[in-house]
Order: C-alpha cells, then structure tokens, then sequence
C-alpha cells in the first residue's frame, strides 16, 4: 500500500556573500538519493539571492564518463524519447512523461543508476493500474505571501514536486521565503532534482521526502522508519556550488535492488539486520 505524500518548499533571501561556499566542487560527487518505491511524502526549500551576478549556468553534471568495454553510449535525447514513449503509451500525457524522464535521465547522468532508467518500470506500472493519475494538475488549497499547501491529486510525483518547487521560488521572489507542503503525491525521484531546480535561479533549494517505515532504528526488532532522504542545494561564487542529496539511512533502497552478488554480500553486514532483512 502506499502512504499519503507531502511536499515542502521554502525558499529564503539570502546574498551570495552570505552563502560563504568556499570552493565547494563537491557537487559531482554527493550522493543523489530517495530511496523506495512507497515514498509519498516530500520537502523542498529555496532560497533567494539578492546578487545573482555571480552565479553562471553551468551545468552541474559530468558527462564525461566513459562506457566500459562491454556497454554501450545511449545519447541522452535517446533516453528521454524512450521514456517518453513508454510513459504515455502507460496512459500519462506528454508533459508528464516528460517531467518524469527529465528526473529519471538526470538520476543516470549524475551516476545514480538506483534512480534512473532502472526505476521506469515501477512508474509505468503505477500508470497503468491507476495506482497514480497519468493526467491532470496540482491543485493550491491553501496559500499566503510565503507558503501554500497544494493537493497533488495523486499525479507522478516528478509533476507534484515541480509544481511545488516552481510555486516556492515565485513566492521567494516575491516574499523572500516560499515554502509549499502538498499531499497526494507519489515518488519523485532524486530529491536533489528540486533543490537544483531553486539553485539553477540562484537560490538555496531544500528538497525532502518520506518513504514508507521500512528502517530498522537503533536496538528495534522491527522497521519503524522511512529513509527519508533530504537534499540541499546552494550556489557559491563563480563556478562552486554546493549540493547534498542523502538517505537518512545507511544506504538508499534502491542500491539494494542494483546491487550486484558482491555488493550484497556486503549488505547483509553493513545495511542488513542480523536476519538480513532489510
């Protein structure tokens, strides 16, 4: 069963100067994650800049990575047509299969394959059982100068986070502060997706989410927690930005189900409980 999502956005003025992120390249390398199929409740902060002069749009992803002898190079405008593709003949309209491979393209591009490609299935299998709407809108059931409360109607949660995150920088262009809460969603991918999405317009991003209780806390028997990933995003001076995207746990569920013979040989010491249950 899936639980109910929630959506948060805020956004806060903020200078550059103020920021202080002192070549921070690290952003390449931090970790992207939400982690399970049952997440429905999300975060997301961004923050105003008064001076954007500073800040360029370079993008904040490698491409250069390089295929290893037995794979193969798929162009990136080749993958989002075949999620497209398989999206709306799902039933969901264009613009929401497109919303959603843009997420799941950006998952792979940042080398985080347990959100990427790899998770199409699960979406086009939560369209084609009604498990979430292939069409339709956001609905704003409640707002003021700097928050607002939006139903996301059952929607791909990708459509329901954008929606909020576009409605949480306009307020902080306006108010200096936007933060948006929204139910009714559904997974949404790397949670770092919303947070560049304020950053890219010079602001701080914050993007969180909850996932069904499958963590096991400190000393318990049984799960009781979601991994409840979080992530933030802020642009320092010239090219340096700063971006975290994490699971509150040990590691994202989804590095389980991409894990190799090795890799979970490892698991059932480091990510498992003492029956390896995850």
């Amino acid at each position: 069963m899936y639980l109910e999502e929630t959506v948060y956005l805020v956004s806060l003025r903020l200078t550059i100067k103020s920021i202080q992120a002192k070549r921070m390249n690290l952003l390449q390398r931090f970790s992207l994650f939400t982690c399970g199929s049952l997440s429905r409740y999300q975060s997301v902060i961004a923050i105003q800049s008064v001076d954007k002069k500073q800040f360029n749009s370079r993008k904040y992803y490698s491409t250069d990575d390089m295929a290893a002898p037995d794979e193969s190079v798929v162009s990136k405008d080749e993958m989002r047509r075949f999620m497209v593709e398989c999206m709306t003949t799902a039933g969901a309209t264009e613009s929401h299969a497109t919303q959603l491979a843009l997420v799941l393209l950006e998952g792979d591009v940042r080398g985080h394959y347990s959100h990427g490609l790899n998770r199409l299935d699960m979406y086009v299998r939560d369209v084609q059982q009604n498990v979430c709407k292939g069409d339709g809108e956001p609905v704003i059931l409640k707002e003021k100068a700097g928050t607002a409360w939006v139903d996301g109607n059952n929607l791909l949660g990708p459509v329901v986070g954008n929606f909020c995150m576009d409605l949480a920088i306009e307020k902080a262009k306006n108010a200096g502060i936007g933060w948006v809460v929204a139910k009714g969603s559904n997974h949404y991918g790397i949670a770092g997706w919303y947070a560049l999405r304020a950053m890219k317009q010079g602001m701080l991003g914050m993007s969180m989410t909850n996932t069904s209780p499958i963590s096991y806390p400190t000393r318990s028997a049984v799960p009781a927690l979601g991994t409840n990933p979080i992530s933030l995003a802020a642009p320092g001076t010239g090219d340096d930005a700063f971006v975290l995207d994490m699971a509150s746990t040990t590691v994202a569920i989804g590095k389980v189900f991409i894990g190799d013979g090795e890799t979970l040989k490892l698991s059932y010491t480091s990510w498992a409980n003492a029956k390896n249950q995850w």
